[in-house]
């Protein structure tokens, strides 16, 4: 489609990736208590920024790629949190810090029935709410809803400008339209939207023009995830580390190209190094916060299951707990596997990189290849 990413010499990576190597059961194990921290951080430190409710496994697409393994919509829903359950859940997260950013998502959240009340009550809490969600179900009545409620905007998921090629990925016929008439609900009705698109080796080389477009076409943020084979999508192909770094360096040159639209890289730690290697004084480098550098798992991030269980990482089925059993302050405030991603012992490159302060890389990948969450980032080209 016109435009093509610059192609970076980015060193290959030896040896071919290790398939997945644990069982089942070991990815329930926690990691061994950590030791004391000799850092000087405490409890304190550590607030949330973000916290994404995964509300439902019920889902209207069949997205290959699922790192929930999201089922249909008329199944998946019934050991899912209440509603009463997550009012309790929200006030036990507003003890922590009210401030942060709850993105409500699933499965695809809009088909929970009580699902505005829930944003209701979060918002008259004083939380940031948005929606992650595939689009289909906004219309002006959904969207006008949103607004008077004072959700900040919706996260819809665009993977290709070709309707074919997303309706493949998402798996069923017209999702790319029905999300695209999502979009134009939310713009009809004054609620921010942002464009999520999740880089595959089949769509990569698209991102110039998907970020063109979602410019054009009023978005706020333009989100690039890159998938973790895990879930549904353990047996799918990801991108190469080479266009990993691809992709990144596109980002970081682009930054200042789209007037009122951000362009950022989540869930990709690398993305900060490679800023400060362009510009140590770029935006990018000195941001902090929700914005700022490495992973955020487990120190500013944690992730509700649909059953209440409470892990670091969407990607790694490590649980703190779950909030049916004991409270999210404490959870948060006190578990050993919060406490282990706070102060961890890196291995590998990892651990003696300069750059583990606003990288650290993903701890997701080599967890998902072999078990061990610690170990160097098999997807990063750089050499301490």
């Amino acid at each position: 489609m016109g435009k093509s990413l610059p192609i970076f010499n980015a060193p290959s990576l030896a040896g071919a990736f290790g398939s997945i190597q644990q069982q089942v059961s070991q990815f329930f194990t926690p990691p061994s208590t950590v030791s004391a921290p000799h850092d000087g951080r405490t409890v304190d430190d550590f607030k949330p920024y973000l916290i994404a409710l995964n509300l439902t496994k019920r889902c209207n697409l069949k997205c290959d790629h699922c790192y929930l393994d999201a089922t249909t919509k008329s199944a998946g829903g019934d050991d899912e949190l209440s509603t009463e359950e997550c009012y309790k859940l929200i006030d036990q997260i507003a003890e922590v810090n009210k401030g942060c950013l709850l993105v409500i998502t699933g499965g695809e959240p809009l088909v929970r029935p009580d699902i505005l009340d829930i944003a209701r009550h979060a918002v008259k809490l004083g939380f940031m709410v948005v929606f992650g969600t595939n689009g289909m179900l906004i219309d002006d009545r959904m969207a006008k809803d949103l607004v008077a409620i004072g959700v900040m905007g919706m996260g819809i998921s665009i993977d290709s400008l070709d309707p074919l090629k997303h309706n493949r990925f998402r798996g069923v016929p017209g999702a790319w339209e029905a999300a695209l008439a999502g979009i134009e609900a939310c713009k009809r009705n004054g609620l921010a939207f942002q464009v999520h698109f999740s880089a595959q080796p089949m769509n990569y080389q698209e991102l110039p023009e998907v970020i063109d477009w979602a410019h054009q076409l009023g978005a706020k943020v333009l989100n690039v995830f890159f998938m973790v084979c895990t879930g549904r999508g353990e047996e799918l192909t990801d991108i190469t580390p080479a266009q990993y770094e691809e992709v990144l360096g596109y980002l970081v040159n682009c930054q200042d190209n789209y007037k009122g639209m951000l362009v950022r890289a989540r869930c990709a730690p690398h993305f900060k190094r490679l800023a400060y290697e362009k510009d140590p004084n770029s935006p990018i480098t000195k941001a902090t916060g929700y914005m700022g550098g490495g992973c955020l798992a487990g120190t500013n991030y944690a992730r509700v299951t649909p059953n209440g269980e409470l892990t670091p990482c969407p990607y790694m089925p490590l649980s703190a707990g779950n909030i049916r059993e004991t409270s999210f302050v404490d959870l948060w405030e006190k578990s050993d596997v919060f406490n282990s991603f706070r102060y961890p012992h890196l291995k590998g490159k990892c651990g003696d990189c300069e750059y583990t302060d606003i990288c650290g890389g993903c701890r997701a990948r080599p967890y998902v290849d072999h078990g061990d969450w610690l170990d160097e980032d098999q997807w990063c080209l750089y050499t301490p």
